[in-house]
Order: C-alpha cells, then sequence, then structure tokens
C-alpha cells in the first residue's frame, strides 16, 4: 500500500540562512579550523532545516540535501567514482572529495559548468570503462538515521542514475565509443544497494531526481530510463520511489516513467510547457502518486494561490493521489523574505523566497484536503499581493517603452569585422597574443570593509572615492609590472557583476540577506528585477576614466551584458523576457556610449550565462537565441570601428550556442576553457569562427598556480586551432575570489608563458 506523500518540497537551500557553511567551509580550507568543527556546523545546518521544515507543516520532508559542495560530486562519492588521481593524494575522504572539487596542489579539479538552465555549478563526473561503480559512502543512509534521531522521518534525495550519468563525461583516454551510461546497470546494482539500505534503516521514500528528461533525450536514453526504472522498481526490498523531473516538462519520459513500478512521480507545472498543456497528460495515472510542482521553486514572487490550487485540484481524481510541492529544489532562492528590512514594502508584499514557500506549499496542501474555505485568510492575502503587482504604476516607465517602440533594425548592427580590425590594430597596437584579464582583480577584506561602512554610512563618499582610487592605481601598476598588454582597473567598487549594475538602475531592488548558493562556499544575491528598467546617469565611466588616466596602455571599461544581468537577477514574471532583455541592452547601450566619448578604447560586455539561459528543448532555442543575440548588439552598436568590443562566456556546453556566440559580433571573445583543455575551440572552428577569441589559459576556480611550461602548453593547444594573430591569452574567469599572492604568481606565470610562445612565432 502506497503511503502518503502531501504536501512537500523538492529540497531546500544548504549554505546556511547566515552563510554559516560559506564561513565554515572557508574556515577549514585556510586551515583555522579543524574537520571536528566544520562537521558539526555541517551538523546544526541539516538540523535547523529538518526543523524548520517539519514544523512548518509539510507532510514530507526532503533529506539528504545537504552538501558539503555540490550534490552530483555527493552522487560520484557515493557510489565510488572517484578518478584514481584523487585517491593517490593519500588524503582522508573529506580532503579527498574537497580536492575533486577544488584541486591540489599538481592535481587539477573536476571540469565545473552550469546545473541546467540555472546559475548553480556542478562538479562534472569522469565515468571510464574501468570505473567500478560501488555504494562506497553511505552518506545518504546516515543523514536519515540523523534526523530520525530527531523525529523526523525524511524523504532521502539523490541525483537518479540516469541524470547522473547524462552528466558525466568520458574519462580522458578513454575509447571514442565509449558512453558513461554504457555503465548503467552496474551503476543499477549500486543504486540497488543504497535503496535496500535505506529501507532498512527505516525510509519509507526515497526521491530520485532526473531532470536530465527535461531535456531533449534520443531513443536509447529513453530505452535507458525504462530499463533502469524497471529493474529498479521491481527490487523486492526497496523504500517507494519518487522520480523527480523538474527545470522543464517531462515529455516522453513522463509515459516511461508511468509504465514503470514506481510509486510517484514529480512534475513541474511552472517551466516548459504551460499546466495546461501538462495536466491532461498526467490523468489517467490512477496507480501513481501525481507530486504536482505548482509552486515556483526558482523565482521569488509569490504564487498565485488560486491559479496554483485550480491546477492541483484538477489532476484529483485522476491520480492515486495529488500532493502538492515547488516545482523544483528551493535551492535556487534565498531562505526568507523577512530577513529583509532594506526592501520597499510595497514590492516586499509581492515576493516569497524558501520559508514563504514552504507556507504557500502547506496551504495549497490543505486546500486540497479541507477544501479552500480552511485557508480562505491565506488565499485572500496571496490575492491582494498579486493584484497589487498587475496593478502597480512603478512596474511601467513610459518613456523606456517610448524607446523600445522607436527601435530599427540597424540599431543593433556594426560594420564588417575587417573593416573594425584593422581600425582596431590602428588605435591598438598590441603585439600577437595580446595578455589581459577578464576583469575583477581580487577583492581583499579591506576593500570589502570599505565598501560596507561606505554603505552602512560610516564613510564619507571623499574617503571612498580616494580609497577606490588607490586601489585602482595599485592594480594597474601591478599589471604593468607583470607585463599585461591590456589591462582593466580591477573592479573594487563592484560587490558583484550584476548586483552593481542592478543598483544603478532603475526597475531593480536590492536584498541584504538573500544569499543563493552558485557552487561550493560561492554565493551570490542575486538582484529582484521588477519594473521597467533604465539607467539614469553613468556608472563606470568615473573609474575607468581614472584608470586610463595612469597608463599609456590600454584599459577596458568593464559591463554586464543583457542577457547575463537577466540570468542572474530574479526577473518579473508578467511581460515576455525577451522585452525585458531589450530595455537593459539599452541601459548598457548608454554606458557604452558613455565609456567611449571618456577615451576608453576596450569594452567588455561579459555574457557568461548566454548559453545558460537556453532552453532545454531544442524547439524554444531559435526563439531564445534571437532575442539574446539581439539584446547584446543592440547594446554595443552604434560606436566607432575602432572601439573594440569584447565579450566573455563562461562554464558551458557550447556547442549548443556556437552559431549564436559568432551573431554576437564582438570583436574578441574570451571563454573559459582551461579545465577542458581547449575543447571548445573545436567546436568555435567548426562553425568558421574568424573573430579574436581568448580561451582560458588557467583555472580560477582553483587555488592551483600552473606553472609557466603548464600554460604554455595550453598556448599552444590554441595555436592549434586558431591562428596567432587572433588568439589572446587570458585567464579563464575573474579573478575576484582569489588571493593576490596566487593571482600575482599565476599572472606572471601566464605572461611569461605568452613570451615565450610569442617568441617561438618570429
Amino acid at each position: 500500500m502506497t503511503s502518503t506523500i502531501g504536501s512537500t518540497v523538492l529540497g531546500y537551500p544548504r549554505i546556511g540562512p547566515n552563510r554559516e557553511l560559506k564561513r565554515a567551509l572557508e574556515s577549514y580550507w585556510a586551515s583555522r579550523s579543524s574537520e571536528a568543527e566544520l562537521r558539526a556546523v555541517a551538523h546544526q545546518l541539516r538540523v535547523d532545516t529538518w526543523r524548520t521544515l517539519d514544523g512548518a507543516g509539510l507532510d514530507s520532508v526532503p533529506g539528504n540535501t545537504f552538501s558539503f559542495y555540490d550534490q552530483v560530486l555527493d552522487t560520484a562519492v557515493t557510489f565510488g567514482a572517484v578518478p584514481p588521481r584523487y585517491t593517490e593524494l593519500g588524503l582522508s575522504p573529506l580532503d579527498t572529495y574537497f580536492a575533486m572539487a577544488r584541486g591540489k596542489e599538481s592535481v587539477p579539479p573536476l571540469e565545473m559548468t552550469k546545473w541546467f538552465d540555472t546559475n548553480y555549478h556542478y562538479l562534472v563526473p569522469e565515468i571510464g570503462p574501468d570505473t567500478r561503480f560501488s555504494l562506497s559512502d553511505r552518506t545518504p543512509v546516515e543523514q536519515y538515521r540523523e534526523a530520525r534521531e530527531l523525529g523526523v522521518s525524511t524523504r532521502p534525495v539523490v541525483v537518479g542514475p540516469l541524470t547522473f550519468l547524462l552528466l558525466s563525461k568520458p574519462e580522458e583516454g578513454a575509447p571514442a565509443s565509449f558512453h558513461p551510461l554504457d555503465k548503467l546497470d552496474e551503476l543499477l546494482d549500486a543504486y540497488a544497494e543504497l535503496l535496500r539500505e535505506l529501507r532498512r534503516a527505516g525510509a519509507h521514500w526515497v526521491q530520485l531526481d532526473e531532470p536530465a528528461f527535461a531535456a531533449d533525450r534520443s531513443p536509447a536514453e529513453m530505452e535507458a530510463l525504462r530499463r533502469a526504472y524497471r529493474g529498479l522498481g521491481d527490487l523486492d526490498e526497496r523504500p517507494e520511489l519518487l522520480v523527480a523531473g523538474y527545470f522543464g516538462d517531462l515529455g516522453e519520459a513522463l509515459e516511461v516513467l508511468a509504465s514503470s513500478p514506481v510509486e510517484a512521480l514529480a512534475v513541474d507545472l511552472v517551466a516548459g510547457r504551460s499546466a495546461a498543456e501538462t495536466v491532461p497528460m498526467l490523468r489517467g495515472l490512477r496507480n501513481k502518486t501525481v507530486v504536482a510542482g505548482v509552486v515556483d521553486g526558482r523565482n521569488i514572487w509569490r504564487t498565485d494561490l488560486d491559479a496554483a490550487l485550480t491546477t492541483a485540484a484538477t489532476l484529483l481524481g485522476s491520480a492515486n493521489e495529488v500532493a502538492v510541492s515547488t516545482s523544483c529544489s528551493l535551492l535556487h532562492v534565498p531562505y526568507d523574505v523577512e530577513a529583509e528590512t532594506g526592501i520597499d514594502p510595497q514590492v516586499k508584499s509581492w515576493l516569497a523566497f524558501a520559508d514563504q514557500k514552504v507556507g504557500e506549499v502547506v496551504t495549497l496542501g490543505r486546500a486540497l484536503r479541507e477544501g479552500r474555505g480552511a485557508v480562505a485568510d491565506e488565499l485572500a492575502a496571496a490575492r491582494d499581493a498579486v493584484t497589487d503587482r498587475a496593478r502597480a504604476e512603478r512596474v511601467r516607465n513610459h518613456r523606456v517603452r517610448a524607446r523600445l517602440d522607436s527601435l530599427r533594425p540597424e540599431n543593433a548592427r556594426r560594420p564588417d569585422y575587417a573593416k573594425r580590425r584593422e581600425a582596431q590594430e590602428k588605435s591598438l597596437r598590441l603585439p600577437p597574443l595580446p595578455t589581459t584579464t577578464i576583469g575583477s582583480f581580487p577583492q581583499t577584506s579591506d576593500i570589502r570593509t570599505t565598501r560596507a561602512a561606505f554603505r552602512s554610512g560610516k564613510l564619507d563618499e571623499a574617503t571612498y572615492n580616494q580609497r577606490m582610487r588607490d586601489e585602482i592605481e595599485r592594480v594597474i601598476r601591478l599589471q604593468e609590472r607583470l607585463g599585461l598588454d591590456v589591462l582593466v582597473h580591477g573592479e573594487p567598487e563592484r560587490n558583484d557583476m550584476v548586483q552593481y549594475f542592478s543598483e544603478h538602475m532603475e526597475g531593480f531592488a536590492a536584498t541584504d540577506n538573500g544569499w543563493v548558493q552558485s557552487y561550493g562556499s560561492r554565493c551570490v544575491r542575486p538582484p529582484i528585477l521588477f519594473g521597467d528598467v533604465s539607467r539614469p546617469e553613468a556608472i563606470t565611466v568615473e573609474w575607468a576614466k581614472y584608470a586610463n588616466a595612469l597608463t599609456e596602455k590600454p584599459v577596458k571599461g568593464m559591463l554586464t551584458g543583457p542577457v547575463t544581468i537577466l540570468a542572474w537577477s530574479f526577473v518579473r514574471d508578467d511581460q515576455p523576457l525577451a522585452d525585458t532583455a531589450k530595455q537593459v541592452a539599452l541601459a548598457i547601450r548608454d554606458e557604452v556610449h558613455d565609456l567611449e566619448a571618456a577615451g576608453i578604447r576596450v569594452v567588455q560586455v561579459d555574457e557568461p550565462a548566454l548559453r545558460e539561459l537556453l532552453p532545454l528543448r531544442a524547439v524554444y532555442h531559435t526563439e531564445y537565441l534571437d532575442w539574446a543575440v539581439e539584446a547584446f548588439r543592440l547594446a554595443t552598436s552604434g560606436i566607432s570601428d575602432s572601439t573594440q568590443i569584447h565579450t566573455h562566456l563562461c562554464y558551458s556546453e557550447f556547442g549548443d550556442v556556437i552559431d549564436a556566440i559568432v551573431a554576437l559580433d564582438a570583436d574578441v571573445t574570451s571563454i573559459e576553457a582551461a579545465r577542458s583543455r581547449m575543447e571548445v575551440l573545436d567546436d568555435l572552428n567548426g562553425v568558421g569562427f574568424a573573430r579574436g577569441v581568448g580561451p582560458g589559459v588557467y583555472d580560477i576556480h582553483s587555488p592551483r598556480v600552473p606553472d609557466p611550461d603548464e600554460v604554455a602548453d595550453l598556448v599552444r593547444a590554441a595555436l592549434r586551432a586558431v591562428p596567432a594573430e587572433r588568439l589572446w591569452v587570458n585567464p579563464d574567469c575573474g579573478l575576484k575570489t582569489r588571493g593576490y599572492e596566487e593571482v600575482e604568481a599565476a599572472l606572471r606565470h601566464m605572461v611569461s608563458a605568452a613570451g615565450t610562445v610569442r617568441s617561438s612565432l618570429r
């Protein structure tokens, strides 16, 4: 007999309401605290999470959602997929885990990339023909027992076997014909062992996450899904299984899973197809529990509870049970909107963070069981907030809308690249293999303290400006000493590459405590884009002018592109994203023009999130890429041919957007490529990319300092794909999160390597 799930969420934030895990991790990595102290912080965070969710009234509490770094890495360790280069280090289990995430001495970390279309990063497992899966780590069982001791019976959450293998990459040296999915049967044996141990420990339900099937999948992959869940479902000793698909509709996978022996399916009724299209596909699942994801797990707007309840209620009578949930894990939103005291009260009334979303789920679950009258006050409050937001005048700016209406196609076009390149060569006079960085330099404690003091009013503006100028001069002089060719001002005044710009634009609100995990200990505070966007005055120009006046070398103006500002913000959902992107693009365009007028000859407009927002289904790709490219070109057009436009793209699978990268029409594109050993250049060559390119030659996400020979080897590898006259030499990404000691050494080695390879060209 299937037990009840009832109201639940698919996951919960884990970094801590006050970023307790971040501080504990960084203290441990710096050898300022012990493993026991780190584990004590982790234990308390888990306890607080279980008690919060159980106390809120959820019928089913997710477990095993805590991670020291990343849930995909956790899955690799659980099932023994640890490459030998890490086990050979002879470290403790925890330090081996961190070596996989961060690297250790001469051993590089696992590759990192984006978790589907989110700004969360996961570590990419490496699987080979000789990988031997087994239940090597029993953390899911241990954490279940840990919660039971508190009186909370959790539902352990594990990345599903198909998603784990589909997100993995073949290990270096594996035969070209090998795919990690070839190891499915062996992996299923290890999953079966875990399920049996969880059942023996007392677990009634286990959640297996399969978001990979919100994307297009081949017939062979669908057959693998069928085989996997038929096998796991037929186990003679196991908990009941909830298979969760999210970040879009499951498509054909829904039918496959519906015919399997699993007891429950969680479906995302927020992303992907509209609920109206998806709900009919769920009817007739009389032998299944349907967990209806009607509360948005990725955005921060209050749920229209009337609409969500109507959607869930249409499934009643069609399934064995209808439960209510978030559309995905709440990992992607901050903890609690009540912790925000600086947001305008009206805007705040429109918001729901993780704790408020848990409350919405509980309300909807109660309404399904007891009727709308049981929660009439909660429904009325939600209705009032939704109505107030829809009617608020502050979300619309008639001047912005008139400017959009006046746009013409030529406003997003520049002259031919060959003409621009000739003008830029005469203006900049750079050597072959020019060296530069991506933009930011280390954010020291002094810089952060100065910014905080200025924000709180403890430091006057004149003193703040002088300290920022002092830091800019320090960064310029350092780059000159190191011998870099195109310099940056280091961005000491910026807290975050998106938040900084949002704070200087109309239409945004900022949080004080709205932290969200990006990877490991890295957290961001996404701004809230609630209304029409405009730029009242110049944002970066004075800082760039000051830096430019300190040196004879070119200094890049550093801006964030419109798509990335959308991707890394919580964006309004009351108009098409394309319209919002154009509004942001016009604000950035004004800044580009002002930088050029101030004498800045190189402007970098970063779009690290271009791939991130790509819809998971190919049928939607063209529409997205068309407006994303148009927004970038709108932001970077209307300037002189001699002004060089750079852009930067972050860790991603670039193949799907390679044509769009060409269409951006940037003069120079820098791409993270060190961890993947320049693989992306093959994709660029495949489409005839013929502009400047700077594939990253060292990985800034790891504290390792590569030696000059290692960097030189990567430059030579890049030269096999890109001619010297178009190749730039730069790090993978900005240097904000690193320390000056390692940054100076790494940049010195990078410049040395570029010089060595440059001399061989003569």
